[in-house]
Formats: structure tokens, C-alpha cells, sequence
């Protein structure tokens, strides 16, 4: 059984199509085929269910997913360990909250310094970034402080305010609580924190619209759809062209920190040991 075999098996069971994985290998369609049917061959068991839409797993082959998962990860740490340099190089797959402002100096100052490093960023809500670091999908995220996974290590990057936010014909605390919320999806730790605001004043929301993106909350918000909670470093531009108003809430709904998070049981590598030590930099040149 060849690791490379394992890895393509691993491929389809999530891609759930030869084709997709052939076109992402730059391999043809029949050596992936020829590549599974090996594999069954060797363990002498059907891995996968061939229908129209594709393939799904058999349960012989989700356990073999699993097992598939760890070794590749296992020979991944192996890799990194024995092949250590002291110059970060190769991949680096970090995630983010949308909101991070000080984000393109951290990774402006990193790249620019070590120029072998391939990096990648993804966004997405605090929660679902927790679940792929912790998957290994990604080796580090900067999310909202919260009560994380015990396999997660976290590195405080900095503390900053919520304030809500809303068109400039509101102006009483009243009127707030009567406007739709306008909010990332579920798992974003801004959203918690006005929902626990909610809950303590005993209000529940006419409406609450989710969006995808801060430009597009933060133009909603100027149009007089509704009202947000943010952090005011994302929001100051827009409140000093007058197009927005900030409104404070108390201490305990608005003060927040921003860390980094990644596996505390991964090895680290100088790629990302000195990713940390750039956060570090930053954080303190800030203050």
C-alpha cells in the first residue's frame, strides 16, 4: 500500500468525484480509477458506492478515511520534523475573521521578510475557523477570544471595543433595539456578544439578516436597513465621513480580544513559529 494511494483515496471520499480530483492532480481520470481499484484489491473490500452524482463511501471506506487521515497527517509531521530549516519555507494556510485591520501589516511584514513562504488566507466566523484548525485544515487562525477547544493554543494579538452601529438618522438607545441586526452567520463572536446584550435587556429582535461580507454590512447599515456590532477600528472611517454613528454599550457586551489560534499538539515548524513571532512584533509595536 502506497501512501500516495492513500492520499488520492483520501481525495475522492471528500471530493466525492474522480473527475475532481483527476483535474486537480493533473492526473487522467483512469489512473485515479486504476489507483482505487488497487486499493480495494489490497484490502481485499469495496471503498466506495458508484452512483450518477458520484461516489460515497462504503463503511469499510469511511473507516479507512479515518485511519487515511491520521497516517497522512502522521507522515506530514514526520516530514516537518526530520526536513527542519531554520529559513520558513512552504506552505502556510492561515484563517481570519473578516475584521482583523492590523491583518495586511502582520502579512505584509511576514511575506516581505521570508519571501520562500506560500501563503494563504481564508475568512470565515470564529467557530467554523476553530473547527479547521483543529481539523488541520489550516495551521493557524485569528479569530474573537473564546472558551476554546483544550487541544488549541491561543496568542492574545489584541484587545479592542464593539460598538453598534447605525445609519445617521437614529440617535436614542430605543430606537436601536427596534432595527433589524445585521450580522455575520452563527459562530461570529461579535453576534454572541449582542445576543447576550439582547438577552440581558429582555429583547428579542425583529429581524436578524445575515451577509457574507463587512462592506456589504457596513453599507446596509449606512442605507438605514439596520444595525450592527462591530469593531469601531473597522467602522472609524465610515463614522468620520459622517455616513455612520457609533453607539457604546457597557464593558462586559463590548470589550473584546482578537488572538491567534493553532493545534497545540503540531509541531512547530519556523514557518509558523516565526508567524507568531511576527504577531508578536506587531502587537507590541502597536502599543
Amino acid at each position: 500500500m502506497e501512501l500516495k494511494d492513500l492520499e488520492i483515496f483520501k481525495m475522492v471520499a471528500e471530493k466525492g468525484t474522480i473527475t475532481e480530483v483527476a483535474k486537480e492532480l493533473k492526473y487522467v481520470q483512469s489512473n485515479i480509477t486504476a489507483r482505487i481499484h488497487k486499493l480495494e484489491s489490497e484490502l481485499n473490500t469495496h471503498l466506495f458506492n458508484r452512483h450518477r452524482r458520484g461516489m460515497s463511501l462504503t463503511p469499510e471506506g469511511k473507516k479507512l478515511l479515518t485511519y487515511s487521515r491520521e497516517i497522512l497527517l502522521l507522515t506530514d509531521e514526520m516530514k516537518k520534523a526530520v526536513q527542519s530549516k531554520k529559513e520558513p519555507s512552504g506552505k502556510l494556510e492561515i484563517g481570519a475573521v473578516e475584521t482583523v485591520i492590523q491583518l495586511p501589516t502582520i502579512l505584509s511584514n511576514y511575506i516581505n521578510k521570508y519571501k520562500n513562504v506560500d501563503l494563504s488566507l481564508v475568512t470565515g466566523v470564529t467557530e467554523a475557523l476553530e473547527e479547521r484548525v483543529l481539523n488541520h485544515q489550516l495551521d493557524g487562525a485569528f479569530v474573537t477570544e473564546s472558551a476554546f477547544h483544550p487541544d488549541l493554543v491561543s496568542y492574545e494579538v489584541f484587545q479592542e471595543e464593539l460598538v453598534l452601529i447605525s445609519d445617521m438618522g437614529i440617535f436614542a438607545l430605543q430606537e436601536l433595539k427596534e432595527k433589524p441586526f445585521l450580522c455575520f452567520s452563527e459562530g461570529c463572536g461579535y453576534r454572541a456578544r449582542l445576543e447576550s446584550w439582547y438577552k440581558d435587556q429582555n429583547i428579542t429582535p425583529k429581524k436578524v439578516m445575515e451577509f457574507g461580507t463587512l462592506e456589504t454590512i457596513l453599507r446596509s447599515v449606512a442605507m438605514g436597513l439596520g444595525i450592527s456590532f462591530l469593531p469601531k477600528s473597522a467602522v472609524t472611517q465610515m463614522e468620520q465621513s459622517g455616513l455612520i454613528q457609533c453607539h457604546s454599550l457597557p464593558d462586559q457586551y463590548s470589550k473584546i480580544k482578537t488572538v491567534f489560534i493553532r493545534r497545540a499538539d503540531t509541531y512547530l515548524t519556523p514557518t509558523i513559529e516565526k508567524f507568531i513571532e511576527t504577531i508578536q512584533i506587531d502587537k507590541n509595536s502597536a502599543f
